[in-house]
């Protein structure tokens, strides 16, 4: 970080407590009845608690930001050194048994110096005959358990006592990991236990590498907004942006897959905590209040599945969100003495991103009280406010959207507190007060949109509604100064209006046709005819179903659709045969594409497929957010694709009327 950047990330924090202190002392309307008094003291306290968390994030990048030029970079295996032994954990409850097939089939082909040494297994608290079978087949540990009543954690730890290497890892079901997923974790153990017999009392046992949580599937905000382009997915911004500091403090928290642990560390913490909801987060604090540091890296090393489907979204979040409220509470977060100054920051700060649901419910309430009803929940002369607030608010939102690793805006990440608000601030509230909710189950990944989900949509459209008459009744009439006096209330008007339009679009949905993802593969290849003729190829991109490729020859000849072939592709020294047909072709810079449907011809070909497709991340989605695009752009987008559709249904629509007419005539 340049000095006059941490200049500027340290003006926004002064600016910023200077008028946090002056809404504290001069703006809060003591004389108001009890309800506007209390509405005014929310607001406030709600104003210092985003404040707070902004100036962790901030704080955080300074410091690592000056000591940018010691931070670690990802160490390498010592050659012809002895590695660990690693037990590679893969937890199951009830998932789809070709889901996990595709992370059992990844993990076997993960790069190891000594592959003998990693030793793969499945954990399955189902029990399940099928599951057992799969392992058979890919020739891995199987640990089977019934009357499991203790979810993944009881799951885990049952596991655990039957496996004895000095590392584990932790995958879901659905997370296949990349082959290159052990090189790029376990070589911060060994360089760590290489420092601490060199030091051995100012070094710290490393107790866990965690990777990023990554996806290959657009998630929901993403793919209802036709954003795959634009903005990366949601969880990048915690899981590349923030652990990552936190682990630059040595502190970063687990996520719950995708991560190696030193199992002397997790024994030392207690195990795998049996009375939360989110057992990963109580797991990587309680293993830094045990003495050992934690570290994320930035890079992904696996990649699952996200749901897109609004229940399965809220719900997934609804039980992050008990979760960490019942694991606040247990672990004592502010008054836990064994707990450090950093690591306690960050546990607050992660109690106070829950929360952030409530406030952001409060912050769309006040203007609005004000535009419809008069009710001020702030006493601020407009020329003071300009003063005091404008310069701190408007240089925090620029230090915020810089310190965030260009993955996302401030903005962006108010459309997701937007819609989530809703939803997740009467859990959290009732977690806090410890009514604890029925039992959860497994996020289905695989849920499908019904008539009921359209639903959801209903208190955004309200509080839509509720905002666009409180901008036209406020600034009706109004002229010169009048409407300058007010743009203040306007422009919070406005910017959540723009907010719960996008919650609006988000809710509204959108049609899923491709039944797999597709990835950008570059591989070269031979295409096989019936006759027995070959011609080299190029695939452009891959999916389980089908395989988009060129011919390297220009010269070729057009194939038609439904042309049988046989599609070639190397992986390592194996030939991957996959049979299919043409079924389109395209043109696009003055080349011929065409696309295939491709079954594996055998069962080694379908494994060495699969790595083929899920051995990396998928590119045609966005690692960060495209700062060209305003969030009108946005918006505009989402209703020419929207309309489109609507107009292509009224064409439907007449032409079915026209065909009937005709009929009837």
């Amino acid at each position: 970080m340049t000095k006059t950047k941490r200049v500027i990330y340290t003006l926004a924090i002064v600016l910023s407590i200077i008028y946090l202190l002056w809404r504290c002392i001069f703006t809060i309307p003591w004389h108001a009845t009890l309800p506007v008094l209390i509405f005014a003291l929310m607001l406030v306290v709600s104003e210092v608690i985003s404040n707070f968390t902004a100036y962790l994030l901030i704080a955080f990048n300074i410091i690592v930001g000056r000591n940018k030029k010691d931070k670690v970079v990802t160490p390498q295996f010592l050659p012809g050194a002895e590695v660990p032994d690693v037990d590679i954990i893969i937890t199951t409850h009830n998932e789809d048994k070709e889901l996990l097939r595709k992370t059992v089939n990844a993990a076997t082909f993960i790069k190891y110096p000594q592959k003998r040494k990693v030793h793969v297994v499945i954990a399955d608290d189902g029990n399940r005959p099928e599951v057992a079978a799969l392992a058979k087949e890919y020739h891995v540990g199987y640990i089977g358990m019934e009357d499991n009543k203790q979810a993944k954690s009881g799951n885990i730890n049952h596991a655990l006592k039957q496996l004895h290497a000095p590392l584990f890892v932790i995958f879901d079901a659905d997370m296949i990991p990349f082959s290159t997923f052990l090189e790029a974790s376990v070589p911060y153990f060994t360089q760590n236990w290489r420092e601490q017999a060199a030091d051995p009392d100012n070094t710290k046992p490393l107790g866990f590498v965690q990777t990023p949580q990554s996806f290959y599937n657009a998630d929901i905000f993403q793919f209802n907004l036709f954003s795959e382009q634009i903005v990366p997915n949601e969880q990048d911004f915690f899981s590349r942006g923030v652990n990552v500091l936190n682990g630059e403090n040595n502190t970063a928290l687990f996520t719950g897959s995708n991560a190696v642990f030193l199992r002397q560390a997790v024994e030392d913490a207690g195990g795998f905590p049996t009375d939360t909801l989110t057992e990963d987060f109580e797991l990587g604090a309680k293993i830094n209040i045990a003495g050992y540091t934690s570290l994320a890296t930035e890079e992904p090393q696996s990649s699952g599945t996200t749901p897109i489907d609004l229940k399965g979204v809220i719900k997934q979040r609804t039980r992050w969100a008990r979760g960490v409220m019942q694991s606040c509470r247990n672990l004592h977060i502010f008054l836990n003495p064994n707990i450090a100054f950093t690591n306690r920051l960050i546990l607050i700060n992660s109690f106070f991103y829950w929360w952030s649901f409530l406030r952001r419910l409060i912050y769309i309430a006040a203007p609005v009280l004000y535009a419809l009803f008069k009710v001020q929940v702030v006493n601020a002369n407009f020329w003071i406010l300009m003063v005091v607030w404008a310069p701190g608010y408007f240089l925090l939102q620029y230090v915020l959207s810089d310190s965030s690793n260009k993955i996302r805006d401030e903005r962006w990440g108010e459309v997701q507190e937007t819609f989530f608000a809703p939803y997740l601030f009467i859990p959290v509230l009732l977690e806090f007060l410890g009514i604890k909710a029925t039992k959860f189950k497994v996020t289905n990944k695989n849920a499908t949109v019904s008539w009921q989900d359209r639903l959801y949509i209903v208190p955004y459209f309200l509080l839509w509604l509720i905002t666009a008459i409180a901008v036209i009744k406020f600034n009706y009439g109004k002229w010169g100064s009048e409407i300058l006096v007010g743009s203040v209330i306007t422009f919070w008007l406005l910017t959540h209006l723009i907010n719960l339009s996008f919650c609006l679009f988000i809710a509204m949905g959108r049609p899923v046709f491709r039944r797999s993802e597709r990835f950008v593969r570059r591989l070269k290849g031979k295409l096989r005819f019936a006759d027995g003729s070959t011609a080299e190829i190029m695939t452009d991109n891959v999916s389980e179903g089908g395989v988009a490729f060129s011919f390297t020859d220009a010269t070729r000849a057009t194939l038609k659709p439904g042309t049988p072939v046989v599609i070639v592709l190397k992986h390592g020294d194996r030939d991957v045969e996959l049979s299919g047909k043409i079924v389109r072709q395209w043109r696009d810079d003055g080349k011929d594409y065409y696309s295939t449907t491709v079954t594996a011809q055998d069962a080694d070909s379908r494994n060495h497929m699969l790595q083929i497709i899920y051995d990396g991340s998928n590119r045609n989605l966005s690692t960060k957010q495209d700062r060209w695009i305003t969030p009108f752009d946005e918006l505009m987008l989402n209703f020419s694709h929207r309309f489109k559709r609507i107009d292509s249904l009224i064409t439907k629509l007449n032409r079915s009327n026209r065909h009937q007419n005709v009929f009837r005539q």
